[in-house]
Order: structure tokens, then sequence, then C-alpha cells
């Protein structure tokens, strides 16, 4: 209980030490996830069209506790307005398994009028070979779908789908399997 405290207070300090982050929770009956992004360029004042972030996600699901530290690059796709595209790697941890998946992570920001608030629509995929799963880790495999809708300035509510499996050497196992309702702040 104190390290899901100490993960949780270590998020949000570390979300608000910095500008152009965020941080957030999503829930379900079963599960919680706490969630922090943090963009690399605002700290090294780096200016050049791509993104970088660093992206830390804890999630309490059933008994079973997961850690995720991720780093990607995010760009829009030229030609298609609101289109973008990030690529990575992130480390996952969990009971005796330890992954490197590869990932992926399309957002689309919907052309409404000014009138209806930010919206967009998420897709991320993250894929670990046997090469790339360490201890009783045998492959890794994440997909999640999210919609996203700024209500109040830097205030976002979502609601999505994840998927998580992870293959252990003597057996699989699917992580988690669920929706989730969430909110996160933006600064």
């Amino acid at each position: 209980m104190m390290l899901k405290k100490l993960l949780f207070l270590t998020l949000l300090l570390t979300g608000l030490a910095h500008t152009e982050n965020s941080v957030g929770l999503d829930i379900n009956n079963n599960d919680v996830e706490l969630l922090a992004s943090i963009n690399i360029n605002t700290l090294t004042d780096y200016a050049n069209g791509t993104t970088y972030l660093l992206d830390v996600n804890y999630l309490h699901s059933d008994g079973d506790n997961m850690l995720q530290v991720g780093f990607s690059g995010q760009n829009s796709l030229q030609g298609i307005e609101g289109l973008t595209f990030s690529f990575g790697l992130k480390g996952v941890l969990a009971s005796d398994f330890l992954a490197f998946p590869l990932m992926v992570k399309g957002n689309y920001y919907l052309p409404l009028n000014a009138s209806i608030p930010t919206t967009s629509l998420a897709l991320t995929f993250a894929f670990a070979p046997k090469v790339l799963s360490f201890r009783d880790a045998e492959r890794y495999l994440e997909f999640r779908v999210e919609a996203d809708m700024e209500v109040i300035s830097n205030v976002h509510v979502f609601a999505g789908y994840r998927n998580i499996d992870t293959d252990y050497d003597r057996y699989d196992k699917t992580f988690n399997n669920s929706f989730y309702l969430g909110m996160k702040l933006s600064f």
C-alpha cells in the first residue's frame, strides 16, 4: 500500500514540475491505472518538429501490479491534419515478468467545429517477442483504443479499452482485458 502511495505522489510531483505534461487516472470495477507523461522537448528546449515523450503507467489489476516506462518520438503525418504517430520502446515490469516491447501509437484529433470541445481518438499497439522478453517472460502484447475529450481547458475525460497479454515460459496470462473511464490533467 505504501508503494502505491509513493508511486502516485512521485508521478504527480513529476507532472507538476514541468509544463506541457499530464497526469491522469483511469478506473473500472477491478482496476486502477495511474498515468504520467512528460514532454522532454520542454526540458531541453528542442523544437525541431518531433516531440519526445516519457510515459509512466502503473496498473493495479485484480491483485496484480504492472509498471510501464516508455520513451517515444511523436510527429504529425503530413497530408492529414490532426493525425499524429508515435514510435518508441517501453519497459514492462510485472511479477517475474520483464519485457521491452516496441510501441506504435496513432492519435487523430477530430475536425469538429469550434463549439465542440477538442476530441481525439487514439490507438496503441505494443509487442515484445521472445528476444525482448526476460525473466520468466515469453512474449508481451498490448492493444488499446481510447476516446478523449477536453471538457475544460487542460482537463480531459476519456474512455477506452485495453487488452494486455503476458505470456510466461510455463503459461499464458491475460493480464488485463477491460474497458475503463478516466480523467487527465494537462499542464
